[in-house]
């Protein structure tokens, strides 16, 4: 195990290189620049596309705006705001959250590109049924002779999807928060851990054999809930502590550009890691968001384009500030602690056992739905590989991967879901950048339209 463990973080380490940086960074700002930053100029019409104001029932797709944005957010809004702030921050330094912001503003334009053509190519699959994501725009965008690009996004995102992240963590924290303190784990972590990942495993069963109608109608009404809290109780905490805020933000500055707090003076380590967590955590320009946002009600590209770009704002900006300045703000930070523990350690120093309770409930919520929604994510790109009949075999295999996550360390399961993620991102970002002119054509189509209805 040690001997894998080895291999996975080299072949991690090796993916998440100068070339990977530059092409999710790089492409970001190629994206914001050539579209004249219309993500941003566009935000609030995002929110009313958002809100249902263009919805219409007779749109092909399977779900609306609303829920398309819901499903994608259940797959990123999860512990990847929770503990991988905390993983970027013991690893990278203060200073790795401005770089995860940075990331997160490219993202937004990367996510109006991606999940533009997700929409204005769509593909069939075996079944005749309509379907969106990374390997339908290769194909129907780009053509067959780009098809091993989609083949290699779909091998990589049936690993890359896998939950063991979020069953791996979430583990941790019943263990740790839940059941120790109140004398109910068995003296042998692995029989504590394995029971603890059952459990899980029979919990997301229940929703994702239901198919993106059920991840996108739950989803839909957990994850709107459980930001609100969690932004709530955090917002607490910095106002409590309001005093500490300007040298908490002044140390993160100060850090993305020197790398002394925790790297020694190594800024390249500092903006590797806070890149590497930020698309941990909204998955811009993996192809993941592109699957979600592929199976929404809609006539018109543009529209899903502008609803995605508020994802990274949501989960980024937002949720993962939040977790980051509590962390700098109790100190927890430079204690030996990592991953969900050290938030954990955070809100309980702050708000005693309320904090620990209001973390309790978002660890769960969050943890599970994007467990729901990484499945569907899993499930296309088996169904693009071998067929849709071996999506419910694929299902199985998920399910189990639950217990094997629950068991495993933290570290071989960051380096196996991180290495895939960046085999992903490659033909995503690739094709995204040969399309990109395709994108902003149907961009001034749209507008124009838009403008002439207002006047």
């Amino acid at each position: 195990m040690m001997q894998l463990d080895y291999f996975i973080s080299a072949f991690a380490n090796l993916m998440w290189g100068p070339f990977l940086l530059v092409l999710l960074v790089g492409g970001g700002l190629y994206f914001t620049v050539y579209c004249r930053f219309t993500p941003f100029r566009y935000f609030g019409h995002g929110l009313d596309i958002l809100l249902g104001k263009y919805d219409c029932e007779d749109d092909p797709g399977e779900i609306n705006h609303f829920q398309a944005l819901s499903s994608a957010l259940a797959g990123t809004v999860g512990m990847g705001n929770i503990s991988g702030v905390a993983v970027a921050i013991h690893t990278g330094g203060p200073g790795a959250l401005f770089w995860m912001w940075i990331s997160a503003l490219m993202g937004m334009s990367t996510k109006f590109f991606t999940c533009t053509l997700a929409i204005l190519y769509r593909g069939k699959d075996d079944k005749g049924n309509l379907q969106g994501g990374p390997m339908y725009v290769i194909c129907e965008g780009l053509g067959e002779r780009f098809k091993s690009l989609a083949i290699l996004f779909s091998a990589a995102g049936v690993i890359g999807c896998l939950p063991m992240f979020q069953a791996n963590q979430l583990t941790q924290f019943t263990r740790e928060s839940i059941l120790i303190p109140i004398g109910l784990f068995p003296e042998k972590i692995i029989y504590g851990n394995l029971l603890i990942g059952f459990i899980i495993s029979i919990l997301v069963s229940m929703v994702i054999l239901g198919g993106i109608k059920r991840i996108g109608l739950i989803a839909g009404k957990l994850v709107p809930l459980m930001v609100s809290l969690y932004l709530i109780a955090g917002m607490v905490i910095i106002i409590i502590n309001i005093a500490e805020l300007p040298s908490v933000i002044s140390l993160i500055f100060h850090d993305a550009f020197t790398g002394e707090a925790v790297m020694g003076g190594v800024v390249g380590e500092v903006i590797r890691q806070g890149i590497r967590r930020a698309v941990f955590s909204n998955e811009a320009g993996l192809g993941t968001e592109v699957l979600a946002h592929g199976a929404a009600k809609t006539n018109e590209p543009v529209r899903e384009g502008l609803v995605a770009m508020i994802g990274p704002f949501i989960d980024t900006i937002l949720v993962c500030s939040i977790t980051a300045y509590i962390i700098l703000i109790s100190g927890v930070w430079t204690s030996n602690v990592n991953g969900v523990s050290m938030t954990a350690q955070a809100f309980s120093q702050e708000l005693g056992i309320a904090g620990t309770a209001v973390l309790s409930i978002c660890v769960i919520t969050f943890s599970l739905t994007t467990m729901f929604g990484q499945s569907y994510y899993g499930a296309k790109c088996t169904g693009f590989l071998f067929g849709s009949k071996c999506i419910m075999y694929y299902n199985y295999f998920y399910i189990f991967s639950i217990i094997i996550g629950a068991t495993v360390s933290i570290s071989f399961v960051i380096n196996l879901i991180d290495g895939m993620y960046a085999v992903m991102a490659i033909p995503t970002m690739l094709s995204a950048i040969l399309l990109s002119p395709k994108v902003v054509n149907e961009a001034k189509r749209y507008f124009s339209t838009l403008d002439l209805s207002t006047k």
